[in-house]
């Protein structure tokens, strides 16, 4: 266990040649992972990981390093290797570590820690999961897949700030995936819950409904024609809809790209981005979350970050190395994966704030366009906001209803575009459980909204249009 005693000599000893600035990331880490395929369990494993980064600061410049020997010796000698980086004189810092117990903030409770919870519990759920999937009942379902993966992370924060805190991550995740098969036709369907919760946290999830919904989903594409392209008024579903803010737009409103000019949305404070309906949200703070910690990696509490609104841009997420590039305090959003990476500003739960419109009303009021109820993957490019997504459910909308399901749809555009384009809002916002990976890691991220529309996407598809 990192004390403060050690803290102190190991922090100092990386200050001996100029940094203004030493942390020390101590970390020990469970993971464990169970995997069941069409009702057996097909694979189970657990992983320890521990070890410590040490990051210095010289003004902008920095010098960071890792070690999984965490004695005194492995430690001092990891500071004093790092410190080489720089050749002043030391600058005297003067502080004093506080110790703090973060999980006094309450924003993640656990009762009982993933490590602790017996592997019969976990394969329960997988069960219960997978005898929906059965129940659903459609022979062209061909494969189940059902995975249990959790984590508990035990982290100590130290650095010159005087921050001595010790916080507990237990993230826990269900994910369900069908496979159907017609033919020569196949279509695959996934769907996640989880939360940074103990697995108690899972009689709050109606798992049940999410193994129906993958089948439903699964089977109804396997007969959909291709989507034809064309540019329409596009309507992006609740939930993992998100997805396409969160890559589209949140990335470029992290401070790792901004400070360094590289984000569609660099300098663009105070100015209106978005449509005058569009507030968008990251927040560390809601309780058991998915994307929530108690702390961030720096040892800043989370908070409620408005970034957008009413179309305005507010804020940007900012950790505390970019933010001196930006003269801007640090947001509680700094984040890694673990020891290993580098932390930078990273998001934590991101979504778009609720409307005022109804989803009925949104149908109701599209006269020609595309329904993309459940999103997929893709790609963005942060410097200018272009994006390209995968449409894993989608249905056309004709005169005001909902008609019939397209397969193959992408949706096309740029971020700063679609935030202008958002001409309605419902009032039915959820989140989605997904990773998000960048140059710190992959970690747990939400991503949400309500029912929102787009007007005039460029929607890219294979099929062709009838002809009259």
């Amino acid at each position: 266990m990192l004390t403060k005693e050690l803290a102190r000599r190991v922090l100092d000893a990386g200050l001996v040649t100029g940094a203004d600035y030493a942390e020390i990331f101590y970390e020990d880490t469970y993971a464990g992972d169970i995997t069941m395929i069409s009702g057996k369990v097909d694979s189970a494993s657990t992983r320890h990981l521990y070890g410590a980064g040490i990051r210095l600061l010289r003004g902008n410049e920095e010098a960071y390093g890792y070690t999984s020997d965490l004695s005194e010796a492995g430690l001092m000698r990891l500071a004093g290797s790092l410190s080489k980086a720089f050749d002043g004189a030391p600058l005297a810092l003067s502080y004093e570590l506080v110790e703090e117990d973060a999980t006094r903030r309450g924003i993640v409770s656990i009762g009982r820690e993933s490590a602790t919870v017996a592997p019969q519990e976990k394969i329960a759920y997988l069960r219960l999961v997978d005898d929906a999937m059965v129940a659903f009942g459609d022979p062209r379902i061909v494969q189940r897949i059902v995975n249990f993966t959790d984590t508990t992370q035990h982290v100590t924060i130290a650095n010159t700030k005087g921050k001595f805190v010790r916080d507990v991550r237990n993230q826990e995740r269900i994910g369900a995936t069908a496979v159907a098969r017609d033919g020569d036709k196949s279509q695959s369907n996934s769907e996640t819950a989880g939360g940074n919760f103990d697995i108690d946290g899972f009689k709050t999830k109606d798992l049940a409904a999410m193994a129906r919904r993958v089948c439903e989903a699964c089977v109804t594409m396997l007969d959909a024609p291709e989507m034809v392209g064309g540019v329409y008024p596009v309507i992006i579903h609740n939930g993992f809809g998100g997805v396409l803010f969160h890559e589209a737009c949140g990335h470029s409103l992290e401070a790792s790209a901004v400070a360094r000019g590289m984000s569609v949305f660099s300098g663009k404070q105070g100015q209106k981005i978005a449509s005058d309906i569009v507030t968008a949200i990251d927040d560390g703070t809601i309780p058991n979350e998915w994307g929530s910690l108690n702390v961030d990696d720096e040892g800043n509490p989370t908070q409620k970050n408005v970034l957008i609104k009413n179309g305005i841009l507010t804020s940007y997420m900012v950790d505390s190395k970019n933010g001196r590039r930006m003269n801007t305090e640090a947001t509680g959003s700094c984040r890694r994966q673990n020891y290993r990476f580098v932390p930078t500003s990273r998001m934590t739960n991101t979504y778009i704030a609720n409307g005022t419109s109804t989803f009925e009303e949104i149908i109701a009021a599209t006269e020609y366009g595309l329904f993309a109820k459940s999103m997929g993957g893709g790609s963005v490019n942060p410097v200018t906001g272009e994006f390209n997504f995968a449409v894993n459910e989608g249905y056309m909308v004709e005169h005001g209803k909902i008609t019939h399901p397209v397969r193959g749809a992408t949706l096309v555009g740029n971020g700063a575009g679609a935030l202008l384009g958002i001409d309605m809002i419902a009032g039915n916002q959820t989140f989605g459980h997904g990773v998000c990976g960048a140059s710190s890691g992959s970690i747990p991220a939400n991503v949400g909204e309500p029912t929102i529309r787009i007007q005039n996407m460029t929607v890219g598809g294979a099929g062709v249009a009838a002809k009259n």
